[in-house]
């Protein structure tokens, strides 16, 4: 299933490929190009999953480098879902900020399914609140 890919952390990633797979998973960021691919390679980690030339997954991390991680984006082509590689990002990101006090992400619709399977839990009481540009949560 998971034969063909590679994982990357080089930021040496062809911004045309980043906006193509934002666009297949229809992420508003995609609509803008510049600042989206600076804030993906000036993340503390960015994580990218490859078939062979072809990006099929991205993650990253947003983070103080001692105490706390977000995770604001993961996602991976359209065509490649289901087969574990979303699982194989947050496994290594994982492997890199486990000993942290937290790891915290916000997710909605079909992907809260899928970070409770990574063990992430509802954050107590908490309202997730933000001024938002995009459109398609």
């Amino acid at each position: 299933m998971l034969m063909n890919i590679t994982l990357s952390e080089s930021t040496e990633i062809p911004q045309e490929q980043i906006i193509e797979l934002y666009k297949a998973n229809k992420w508003s960021s995609a609509d803008k190009p510049d600042v989206l691919y600076k804030a993906l390679t000036n993340s503390h980690t960015l994580i990218s999953a490859w078939e062979g030339e072809k990006l099929v997954g991205i993650g990253n991390a947003i983070s103080d480098g001692y105490l706390v991680v977000y995770y604001p984006h993961l996602l991976v082509h359209p065509d490649h879902q289901g087969k574990g590689i979303g699982k194989l990002i947050m496994e290594k990101m994982y492997q890199k900020y486990k000993s942290f006090h937290m790891q915290m992400l916000t997710s909605d619709g079909e992907a809260v399914h899928f970070y409770k399977k990574m063990g992430f839990t509802k954050a107590g009481n908490t309202t997730p609140m933000w001024i938002y540009e995009g459109n398609e949560h």
